[in-house]
């Protein structure tokens, strides 16, 4: 089961329990949901989560996911990024890790995620 994941507000995550299905705040505006695989997650992180709190780390079995996902770099650079082309159906969560920066800031990988 390949994984990816998706980084998200622990309150976003909280309403897609009760609705579900997850929808990021940003899909209206990209049409996609940003997603990263493991080798991807904390260099994301640090770039545009840094010193942020009230995280999680949505872990998302691809092969459950209802919508489209494409491997593709929408800001033009060689690294590919799984993008949802549509909501995350809850089921296709498989784990969902608080995801808290360091002291400095700074992000590093929860212990213990699917597929270690």
């Amino acid at each position: 089961m390949p994984i990816i994941f998706h980084i998200t507000k622990h309150e976003s995550w909280e309403t897609a329990k009760s609705e579900g299905s997850y929808r990021a705040e940003m899909f209206p505006i990209d049409g996609f949901i940003h997603c990263s695989t493991r080798d991807q997650v904390i260099q994301v992180a640090d770039q545009r989560f840094r010193e942020q709190t009230g995280l999680v780390l949505l872990c998302i079995d691809t092969a459950k996911v209802a919508a489209e996902i494409r491997y593709e770099n929408s800001e033009g650079g060689a690294q590919l990024f799984p993008h949802i082309y549509g909501a995350i159906n809850n089921d296709a969560v498989v784990e969902v890790a608080d995801f808290e920066p360091t002291e400095s800031g700074y992000f590093t990988l929860p212990s213990s995620l699917p597929g270690d």
